[in-house]
């Protein structure tokens, strides 16, 4: 299982050279195995147009309050109608999509949960709305292999009250090897679309 996460905040040329190379990257692994992204906008769109345009199934994971679907953040709600489109399985995951640290937690589940994790990072530090570089911290920690994508060109916008940033290209990090510690299963359920 591959998973992706990164920052929050690209711009919108940034997400198209992010997509090109995450699809580049996904070719280069061997087999057609699964990918997991949690339901958001920007990074995970553009990961699961990469994962399918390679031939890999995709799982959404969403959010679930109740074991009823949550009401994602406004400027989540269009990503998820393409995610359910390009995705061939949705795992439901009980966690307040409108709370940081508990997309945080949802976050680290789906990165203990898979083999190699690929972090759409610029290597700048977590602060208190982007966690990226606590996420690539967490894998590692876990014995989670990490690549980091960051395309020539990609720049990321602002947060409200923020300044716009633009940096350079960063390189993959180094792997670890310990093996990861399993967590409860996600509840997963069939996608109802064709293929």
């Amino acid at each position: 299982m591959i998973a992706a996460v990164g920052h929050p905040d690209l711009t919108p040329d940034a997400l198209r050279l992010v997509e090109a190379e995450l699809r580049a990257v996904l070719e280069r692994f061997p087999g057609r195995g699964t990918a997991l992204v949690r339901a958001g906008a920007g990074v995970p769109v553009a990961f699961g147009r990469a994962v399918r345009a390679a031939g890999r199934e995709l799982t959404l994971v969403a959010p679930t309050q109740g074991m009823v679907p949550a009401l994602l953040p406004e400027g989540d709600r269009g990503a998820v109608g393409e995610l359910a489109s390009l995705a061939r399985w949705v795992r439901l995951l009980a966690y307040d999509p409108a709370d940081r640290d508990a997309c945080v937690g949802a976050d680290e589940r789906i990165v203990a949960e898979c083999r190699q994790l690929l972090a759409v990072w610029d290597g700048s530090p977590s602060n208190g709305r982007d966690a990226t570089a606590h996420l690539v911290a967490y894998a590692r920690a876990h014995g989670v292999p990490v690549e980091v994508v960051w395309p020539a060109g990609a720049a990321r916008g602002a947060f409200p009250g923020g300044p716009a940033r633009d940096t350079g290209r960063r390189r993959p990090g180094s792997h670890l090897s310990t093996p990861v510690v399993p967590e409860p299963p996600l509840a997963t359920c069939k996608a109802e679309h064709p293929l």
